[in-house]
């Protein structure tokens, strides 16, 4: 599951996606993911109840595994846990979306990756070592914000100073390792010719679009279904982080 600012979208394994609508409130007006946090915990149930738990009956409890942004990992697995919780899953599993994104590109994760995020209202870089998160920086910006302020040299201008900002911090030759190998570019963002385009020509590296960009987290926390049974937690009573 990805429960995004602008998209909610759900996928089960071996049926593909399930869910892919706005992330409004059933019962009203307003959003109840901003930024890349959840704001409205209650509305935020609300929807997944509403157009999930139908889905979702069977005599076994489901396994979700759920993205997250990087920076607001811990807050944002609370309060969707919470949410959650009216789906009675048997565990909640979370993982970075950009990893669920590299899983989604077949990249291997043995080697130090860079993922860049451009979504609605937020935009991530976060650099991979061995599939966990060793360095990342975000921007509330997004392809939302186009046209109402924001332009799309904007956006690229803020993926720009943060890749040239991870690049001076990294001290372990991580980053030309992974630029090595281009950048991952995902998100809504990669849909729109122009940031990709200039991307392409301010960053020190190939761009490597994923296919299916603006679906790519949500494929992959599906793929990542499969070595669920694997993980301890999910042979647990409760949810649990991943």
């Amino acid at each position: 599951m990805d429960v995004g600012s602008a998209r909610t979208r759900a996928w089960t394994a071996g049926r593909g996606p399930v869910l892919d609508v706005p992330t409004v409130a059933v019962d009203g007006p307003g959003r109840p993911v901003r930024r890349g946090a959840i704001v409205d915990e209650a509305a935020c149930a609300g929807l997944l109840r509403r157009l999930l738990a139908h889905r979702l009956r069977g005599p076994a409890r489901p396994l979700v595994v759920l993205t997250t942004p990087v920076l607001d990992s811990v807050a944002y697995r609370t309060a969707a846990r919470s949410a959650v919780r009216v789906l009675g899953p048997r565990a909640v599993l979370t993982v970075p979306g950009a990893r669920a994104i590299a899983v989604a590109a077949g990249a291997a994760l043995s080697r130090p990756l860079l993922v860049v995020d451009v979504g609605a209202q937020l935009t991530e870089v976060v650099l991979l070592d061995e599939g966990a998160v060793a360095d990342a920086r975000r921007v509330a910006l997004g392809t939302a914000d186009l046209g109402g302020g924001a332009t799309e040299d904007d956006v690229v201008d803020a993926v720009a100073t943060m890749v040239a900002a991870t690049l001076r911090q990294d001290r372990d030759s991580l980053v030309p390792a992974a630029l090595s190998r281009g950048v991952l570019l995902a998100g809504g963002g990669a849909l729109r010719a122009g940031i990709v385009r200039r991307l392409e020509a301010r960053l020190p590296a190939p761009l490597v679009v994923v296919p299916g960009p603006h679906t790519a987290a949500v494929r992959g926390a599906a793929r990542l279904l499969g070595a669920v049974g694997l993980h301890p937690s999910a042979r647990g009573p409760g949810p649990t982080g991943w």
